[in-house]
């Protein structure tokens, strides 16, 4: 284990630039898991921890599991407080960060063509928004998710704290254009959540599998293109005078009603 003492080391640099550039977590093939419970999510879940960022507080007061987290990663490196707060994205720094291999899940959708129930989203931006609807998806059971190529990366490291790990787990597409994923798997019965008192209750709704529900855009909604290119449309019916719910609530309610 080395300790890095300067703001300028490459090392430093290196994950800085993870944390701000979706461009070249893409390129490195490497994005950040910072805390002490994602990284060990990543390490349970078989991910591969290229490299690894301790403070001396965090390794005495969690000594076994960073120990094991070190004898996984590639790369060990002690770092002071204030080092580690220059490097975090976080406020309150719990003293442990993972630099993680991008995982490999071209194989994980093969389940689409025995079944299941799944989730479609369209132009999610919010990190925040995205990682608790992970968190909800893998929570629930949800067979895999669905995400248009302009939604916000799942790598992002806010993402990838919020969705407490299921990043790791749950099966994920990207697709470029999600009103043609949507087409082309016409085995799917595939349902539109709108804001529209027109549009079927989902509490009216019995989910057969296999079936996919797409959720939109925070301010906009689903595309009028991916909204076309579903069978049915629901909405989630509400008594109060607001308009709308935010979108990882509205995910939430509607994985439930799908799964249960």
């Amino acid at each position: 284990m080395l300790t890095l003492t300067s703001k300028d080391n490459p090392q430093i640099k290196n994950v800085i630039k993870l944390q701000k550039s979706a461009r070249f977590r893409r390129q490195s093939g490497l994005f950040v898991a910072e805390g002490l419970r994602v990284c060990e999510d990543a390490m349970r879940s078989g991910a591969e921890i290229d490299t690894l960022f301790l403070t001396q507080a965090a390794l005495d007061k969690n000594s076994a599991i960073c120990e094991k987290l070190c004898a996984c990663a590639e790369k060990v490196f002690l770092l002071s407080p204030a080092l580690f707060a220059h490097i975090s994205d976080t406020q309150t720094p719990q003293g442990v960060l993972g630099v993680i291999k991008t995982l490999d899940k071209s194989a994980l959708f093969d389940t689409i063509k025995n079944g299941g129930k799944f989730l479609a989203l369209d132009n999610v931006q919010d990190p925040n928004n995205l990682g608790t609807i992970l968190r909800s998806a893998e929570a629930f059971g949800v067979s895999g998710v669905v995400m248009s190529a302009d939604c916000c990366d799942v790598l992002n490291p806010k993402v990838v704290r919020g969705s407490m790990g299921a990043v790791f787990r749950l099966p994920i597409c990207i697709s470029d254009d999600l009103a043609l994923w949507l087409r082309e798997h016409p085995q799917l019965m595939t349902y539109a959540a709108v804001v529209d008192s027109a549009a079927q209750k989902v509490t009216d709704i019995t989910f057969t599998e296999p079936c996919a529900v797409v959720i939109g855009n925070e301010g906009n909604g689903i595309r009028p293109e991916t909204v076309q290119a579903c069978r049915h449309r629901i909405t989630i019916p509400m008594n109060g005078k607001a308009e709308s719910l935010n979108a990882s609530v509205a995910a939430a309610i509607l994985i439930w009603e799908m799964v249960k």
